[in-house]
């Protein structure tokens, strides 16, 4: 057993192994106060909550308090592996000033109040705008960290009690593009890969993903495998370079803004050259001539001019991608949070299928989620769809639903789309939406262009609700907020990005009057009287496992089928994946295995969209493109970004996250050894734009779009010239633990600065290409940025300290370990 600062070294040590073979076990665990294994009185299972991996893990419990957590071997998706948010983030639980009893708004200001008086008043104003306006009246904004359970119960209120369709989660800005380019290709939602393809690849592509970043145990698989004996090659798409790019073969770093181009490019060369399965292509999809015709043009040397990557760079990686034997690709932000989010990542899915690389072992898709539970949301119609991906414009499975809930199929709206987050704002704004509902989410600091959105939020006619764990921005702004538990203090399941699904355990009591969220929701059905058509209780059930059995139902038959699983089967083991029914028993490592789509006309949750303007495309043409449901091979021709720079606003502003914070801080920023790891904003420039300016490292820079401004001090970093990078994690708050806001908001939240647009397929925001400026406010004087020296932001000049956490980061690592 050895004993690793995790914070200097985030992935832990190495377990090398070869294509094909088993990943070496390793047991991550830390556990607080000097306390040792002996000293823990139970061990809870669970599942990671603080990024999309689905790390298993078990809760260690003491005194009726939690105290650590220890990684579970067993587990199919990490092998005992934890990573730093994973070993620490979840201090945030026992924090001081976790919200304990409701509270409502009486003469401007939030006081305490009992759960009757607060649930009372957001029942009642919501019953008060159904009379009045109806269903439109009412929205509500889901989180991607919440159970199963909780979103099936949200989306059955939403859509088949209240019957409105402005339901969508905070998923719409990280992984409503992984659902809308699985849906164009494939007309179904549902992850064709598997983490373990990472075992048998000969090539790993990582496309506008920050693996090592965003799913650090995802990513130690990845260097495991680049540390034993025939690595795989690995591509990297990024602009900034990260620790995915370091450890590359080839590093496109594209300006922002021009992935469709440089995907086109790849896609000519693998058809120039010969590099695809024209068998699988003949007998396994629909749109092959079109897809060459719109990638005719789009040579190397086409796509350098736009993308600013040397021709020869674009070639080599062709190369390796169109002669793998084992092609694996993983997609996120740097391809979905554009404006041609869903085109570019489609273009990933199209080369898997002129390659043929679906369905067997090393040859998956992975259009990563960033969140724990975005997978649930989409599955269970928290994010708007319906649930168990059946779909809006099938009269014959909105039907099929109604039967399932046991209510009028006029009840479930389907006159329209579901209605995505930047929508509902612009119906608060003009004042048709009067009620919204938020869980778990923190828009104050997470949606673009914030001086609009604390104005909408602030609104005197916009009936706020805020069911979350802490007082956070949004909620100093709600009408009445509910105390929620949270990870490790309530029951319920969790999918992560390849399907896997796991059974988190109650391991504690929530703090003072804190209840679950799905308590909270029936609570709120009851009071608002929602019945079936049979005048039954709309929601028939009283606790996680009830939710979860009806549920199964609602799956059968569809293509995320949990009928197979149960709490008793995912208890002690492994996750499994879905589909899990009768067919599959113990899950399914791999879909659309020899060609097997979910395509069918009858079937598909989708008929797709125009991939630049977003109009959808109908039941007839869908029909008689794709009568026998294949995959379709989609082309996209290349747009320019939205804003372009200019004299006044020369670089382009991209925003992200760092490893050791997750989202807007709530609990990473309380976790002392995350938050001493990056304690504040920067600002990422390239050398060269540094020296044109006089800038040195830790000089504190004042970043303006035409919407904010930001002060930051300045990390010169590997990031390409022209391109700025801001983590978009900080808000207002002066003190990690959220007690006293700042005097001024505007300073140090990115999204003071990202616009207010979006992909028109998937709906979601842009932040990866505003335009910006910069002007020096004062000089370092020999001190550097705080930003992380471990990660995309290490520094290029010297004299900045590593990044380190000290004794208080150790954390205990057991190679081959059988706990």
């Amino acid at each position: 057993m050895t004993r690793t600062d995790r914070i200097a070294e985030p992935w832990g040590s190495r377990t090398p192994y070869g294509p094909g073979e088993t990943w070496p076990t390793r047991v991550d665990s830390y556990l607080a106060d000097g306390l040792t294994e002996a000293d823990v009185d139970r061990w809870v299972q669970s599942a990671t909550i603080l990024h999309s991996n689905g790390d298993g893990l078990d809760i260690a419990v003491k005194d009726d308090r939690i105290v650590g957590v220890r990684g579970r071997a067993v587990d199919r998706v990490n092998h005992g592996r934890l990573g730093p948010k994973d070993l620490f983030g979840w201090q945030a639980n026992n924090s001081p000033d976790r919200l304990t009893k409701p509270l409502v708004r009486r003469r401007g200001k939030l006081v305490e109040t009992d759960w009757d008086t607060a649930m009372d008043a957001v029942a009642n104003r919501a019953k008060e705008l159904l009379e009045e306006q109806g269903p439109r009246a009412i929205s509500f904004y889901t989180t991607g960290q919440l159970f199963l359970e909780e979103y099936y119960t949200l989306g059955l209120i939403a859509h088949g009690g209240i019957g409105t369709n402005h339901v969508d989660g905070n998923t719409r800005l990280c992984t409503a593009t992984a659902a809308a380019a699985l849906k164009e290709t494939f007309a179904c939602d549902g992850q064709p890969g598997s983490y373990t393809d990472i075992d048998s690849a000969d090539v790993i592509a990582l496309y506008g993903h920050n693996m090592a970043e965003t799913q650090t145990v995802l990513w130690t698989r990845v260097l495991d495998r680049l540390a034993g004996p025939n690595p795989p090659q690995v591509i990297c798409v990024d602009p900034r370079e990260t620790p995915v790019a370091r450890a590359a073969t080839v590093h496109l770093a594209p300006r922002p803004g021009t992935n469709v181009m440089l995907m086109n490019a790849l896609i000519h060369e693998l058809v120039a050259h010969g590099w695809i399965d024209r068998d699988y292509i003949e007998a396994h999809s629909v749109g092959f001539a079109e897809l060459q015709k719109q990638t005719a043009e789009c040579t190397p040397e086409v796509a350098a001019a736009v993308c600013d990557v040397p021709a020869e760079q674009i070639r080599e990686a062709a190369l390796i991608i169109g002669t793998a034997e084992r092609l694996m690709s993983s997609v996120l932000q740097g391809f979905y949070q554009a404006h041609q989010a869903t085109a570019a990542a489609v273009c990933v899915n199209n080369i898997h299928v002129l390659r043929g690389m679906l369905g067997k072992p090393g040859c998956g898709i992975l259009q990563m989620n960033g969140q724990p539970t975005a997978q649930n949301t989409r599955e269970c119609g928290a994010d708007g769809d319906l649930p168990a991906f059946r779909n809006w414009s099938n009269d014959a499975h909105i039907a099929d639903l109604a039967k399932v809930w046991n209510v009028d199929p006029m009840q479930i709206p389907h006159y329209s789309p579901p209605t995505h987050i930047m929508q509902q704002l612009r119906y608060i704004e003009e004042g048709s939406i009067r009620f919204m509902y938020v869980t778990a989410t923190n828009p104050a600091v997470s949606l673009p262009e914030l001086r609009r959105i604390r104005e909408i939020l602030s609104q005197d006619r916009l009936f706020l609700v805020v069911q979350d764990i802490f007082l956070s921005e949004t909620a100093q702004l709600a009408d009445v907020v509910l105390p929620a538990a949270t990870w490790g203090e309530k029951t319920g399941t969790f999918t992560n990005v390849d399907r896997t699904v796991h059974l988190s355990e109650k391991a504690v009591e929530p703090p003072g009057e804190a209840r679950s969220d799905l308590d909270i929701l029936i609570d709120f059905a009851h009071r608002m009287g929602l019945e079936d058509k049979d005048g039954a209780p709309l929601v028939k059930w009283s606790d996680p496992e009830g939710a979860f059995e009806g549920w199964k139902e609602c799956s059968r038959g569809r293509p995320c089928d949990y009928t197979g699983l149960s709490y008793d089967k995912l208890r002690g083991g492994s996750g499994i994946q879905w589909p899990c029914n009768d067919e599959h028993p113990d899950g399914t490592e791999h879909i659309y295995v020899d060609g097997q789509f979910w395509a069918q006309p009858d079937y598909c949750e989708s008929y797709g969209r125009d991939m630049v303007t977003g109009a959808p495309v109908e039941k007839t043409e869908y029909e008689a493109l794709n009568p026998t449901g294949r995959a379709v091979l989609k082309a996209a021709e290349y747009v320019a970004p939205h804003e372009l720079v200019s004299e006044e606003y020369p670089f382009q502003l991209i925003t992200g996250r760092t490893l050791y914070h997750f989202h807007t801080r709530t609990k990473t920023g309380r976790a002392p050894q995350l938050q001493a790891a990056a304690p504040e904003v920067w600002v990422e420039m390239s050398q060269s734009d540094a020296a044109d300016r006089s800038f040195t490292e830790g000089d504190l820079l004042e970043v303006t779009t035409p919407r904010g401004l930001v002060r930051a001090r300045v990390r010169i970093s590997g990031i390409r010239p022209g391109v700025l990078f801001l983590p978009f994690h900080y808000g207002y708050w002066d003190t990690a633990d959220g007690s006293r806001p700042r005097k001024e908001r505007d300073g140090r939240a990115a999204n003071e600065l990202t616009l207010t647009d979006w992909d028109p397929v998937s709906k979601q925001p842009i932040f990866k290409t505003a335009a910006a400026a910069v002007r020096r406010v004062s000089a370092a004087k020999g001190q550097p940025s705080l930003a992380p020296t471990t990660t995309g932001s290490a520094p290029v000049t010297g004299g900045v300290p590593p990044t380190t956490g000290g004794a208080q980061a150790h954390a205990e690592e057991l190679v081959g370990g059988r706990r």
